[in-house]
């Protein structure tokens, strides 16, 4: 399905590398001024959660980030400043080992327990949903999840089909089918982008085997050292720390394109056709399997999370991140 209002990419950043390079380094780290909470989980760890907004009774938006990202990720950040204009108050899930400092915003914080988020985590965002909406009954709470923050949200809301806490959700550029999505970044161009974050979720893994010898004992430690895809990080560390047997399996039960057709909540699927980390035929398989309550809107350019506006780069507009605000807006109003 088309979306309701067009992307009109800015012409200095054609295809789909560009929109999406620019997209993670074209703006600063440092908008907006957090207070931060830690919340307790029930295995003894923490979850820690980043607020903007005190209003009284206003909806608030939880916010859910992507792969190594954090409530300091660019695109993270905006999107709490355009819920924040609304009105709205804002709270921001680090998930499980990738909170920041705030002095030094590049700098992870480790958690107690031997384990970290993965693709099809589910337990600390049915934690942190439950624990907003019961501090506030009756007030709007809506979402808003980011690439695998968005395969996370959808899986929950596949696997509660009947929740009541959030009154719709809206997602941008989610790798729906993780297999897939991880094989397709087997080539020249996609081994670029794992440079964004196999170093760091190597640096996480290292740090869980050596702290925890027995949980470091169900990993490969030396061929996920090796590793240059996905796949085989996947298969020699992050299935067997968290209870999978190897990657496909963790691909097949962590993927949302087999929770989409179960989910009862309105919500916003927002896709590029040209995003470099997920071939198009997902996005058509999609299609077919989403639920009557799920509006899937994809957009031929954009990238992954890029979709940049504007006539130079000292004006520019980050078209999704203000379809997906506009969107929850007119759910919490109403209008259809």
């Amino acid at each position: 399905m088309e979306a309701s209002t067009p992307f009109r990419p800015a012409w200095w950043l054609p295809g789909p590398h560009a929109q999406t390079i620019w997209g993670q380094v074209g703006r600063s780290r440092q908008l907006v001024d957090y207070e931060r909470e830690s919340v307790e989980t029930p295995d003894g760890d923490e979850v820690l959660l980043d607020h903007l907004g005190t209003a009284k009774n206003a909806p608030r938006v939880l916010l859910m980030h992507g792969l190594e990202g954090s409530s300091y990720s660019v695109y993270i950040q905006n999107l709490a400043l355009l819920a924040a204009a609304r009105g709205w108050n804002v709270t921001v899930l680090n998930l499980r080992g990738c909170a920041r400092d705030p002095a030094d915003t590049w700098t992870w914080i480790p958690n107690r327990q031997p384990r970290l988020y993965h693709s099809g985590e589910t337990g600390d965002p049915n934690l942190v949903i439950q624990t907003l909406a019961q501090r506030a009954p009756g007030v709007p709470l809506v979402a808003i999840a980011v690439s695998v923050g968005g395969n996370i949200l959808l899986k929950w809301l596949g696997e509660n089909p009947d929740q009541t806490h959030l009154s719709a959700v809206a997602t941008m550029s989610v790798p729906y089918d993780l297999g897939v999505a991880s094989r397709h970044m087997e080539t020249a161009l996609g081994r670029y982008y794992l440079r964004w974050f196999l170093p760091t979720l190597r640096e996480k893994m290292l740090f869980v085997a050596e702290r925890f010898p027995e949980i470091g004992a169900r990993m490969d430690v030396e061929a996920a050292k090796r590793a240059v895809d996905f796949h085989p990080f996947d298969h020699v560390a992050t299935a067997p720390m968290h209870g999978f047997d190897g990657a496909d399996d963790y691909y097949e039960r962590c993927s949302s394109i087999y929770f989409v057709g179960r989910i009862r909540t309105p919500t916003l699927c927002l896709s590029a056709r040209n995003d470099p980390f997920l071939p198009p035929h997902v996005l058509d398989r999609l299609a077919g399997e989403v639920s009557e309550e799920v509006r899937l809107e994809v957009t031929p350019g954009g990238g992954h999370v890029g979709w940049v506006e504007g006539a130079h780069p000292g004006r520019v507009r980050y078209w999704a991140e203000e379809r997906v605000v506009d969107w929850l807006g007119d759910q919490l109003s109403g209008h259809p």
